[in-house]
């Protein structure tokens, strides 16, 4: 069988192609084997840091492409075609981390009720809640539309999820206030939403053609304009949450509020505008925010089922806000999908749209 693959240059992101690579017949594949053929998958600016990070944390890693290539990790749906398990079977539908492809083969272990996960080697470099597939076959909250918005925002959400509960684990810092970069991507509107419930002030920073929409949300205290960051009141603490990742912002913000920037968390990369060597700023250290940690401190804290019970109260009352805000559009066929990746790496995707893609016809 031939799986088509959709790869980016690892050194020059607007470089990329659509491959034809080579997968073991149903008879041929190893024991415990499972042959998925991707369905569908979400495509949002998240992928794109995923990308940007692919060295670094191990990204490109988990789905090997030809050299100087890479193929991006992306949430999605997948059928199983062919079984070597005895406990999957054909026609089994798993949500989880795919690569831009049409066909993936899974090494199944830790096969449960709800889950199994892929322990081929080269994807154990990476956090392990990158290799873990979700059972969904008949669940009705992974199916259609709803369907959709999991894979579009419950990755993200989960990220959103996990800065709060780190923010709040630490009293927010002592901060009164929190600014939150590219305001309009999913990952923010979700930590927004978190924030301004538990009664944090949040401030959206945002340009000017994406203003309107970041208001609309409703769960923006305020509305600031890139080119006017220095005119907030700087006389109080405040915490900053960067999914920008633009230097020259987070330089302009720290040098405004001084030893009042309580915390400076680097979570995104959406205007991948990141200097390799940044000046040493005022207040406090600008540090990346790595999920996976957090999910190993809360898995052990928590114990079994905590991390999923906690996370599905939140979800349950950010979903239903999601039908006013996005609107979900589907594209099929590799010359779709090269195009929608290259409007999303060059920040040309209108933030009220979210893509589900598939790269068959």
């Amino acid at each position: 069988m031939k799986s088509t693959d959709f790869v980016v240059a690892r050194s020059e992101l607007q470089q990329c192609k659509v491959i034809v690579t080579e997968l073991p017949d149903a008879d041929a594949l190893p024991p415990d084997a499972l042959l998925v053929k991707v369905d569908r998958f979400a495509f949002t600016a998240n992928n794109i840091t995923y990308a940007v990070m692919g060295d670094e944390l191990k990204y490109w890693h988990l789905f090997p492409a030809p050299t100087g290539f890479g193929n991006v990790p992306v949430w999605g749906f997948g059928d199983v075609i062919a079984s070597k398990h005895p406990n999957v079977a054909v026609g089994e539908r798993l949500f989880g981390y795919f690569p831009m492809a049409s066909h993936l083969v899974i090494e199944a272990a830790d096969v449960s009720k709800r889950a199994l996960r892929d322990a081929a080697a080269h994807r154990q470099v990476a956090a392990p809640v990158y290799n873990q597939y979700a059972r969904v076959t008949g669940d009705p909250a992974f199916e259609g539309h709803a369907g959709d918005l999991q894979a579009l925002l419950r990755p993200l959400f989960m990220l959103s999820f996990l800065v709060d509960d780190f923010l709040s684990e630490n009293a927010d810092f002592g901060a009164r206030t929190a600014l939150l970069s590219s305001a309009s991507s999913k990952t923010a509107f979700g930590l927004a939403h978190l924030l301004h419930s538990r009664g944090v002030k949040v401030i959206g920073l945002t340009s000017a053609g994406n203003a309107g929409f970041v208001s609309s949300l409703g769960c923006y205290d305020e509305v600031v304009t890139y080119d006017r960051v220095t005119s907030l009141a700087a006389d109080a603490p405040v915490l900053f949450v960067d999914m920008a990742g633009s230097s020259a912002l987070r330089a302009a913000l720290h040098r405004h509020f001084g030893e009042q920037m309580k915390y400076s968390g680097r979570v995104g990369l959406t205007h991948r505008a990141t200097e390799a060597d940044e000046p040493v700023l005022p207040g406090a250290k600008p540090r990346f925010f790595f999920a996976p940690d957090q999910i190993r401190k809360r898995a052990k804290e928590w114990g079994p089922g905590g991390i999923d019970q906690r996370f599905g109260v939140a979800w349950a009352g950010f979903a239903p806000l999601l039908d006013k805000c996005l609107t979900v559009v589907e594209s099929r066929g590799p010359e779709a999908v090269q195009q929608i990746y290259l409007d999303t790496l060059k920040g040309r995707i209108p933030p009220e749209q979210g893509h589900m893609l598939s790269l068959g016809a």
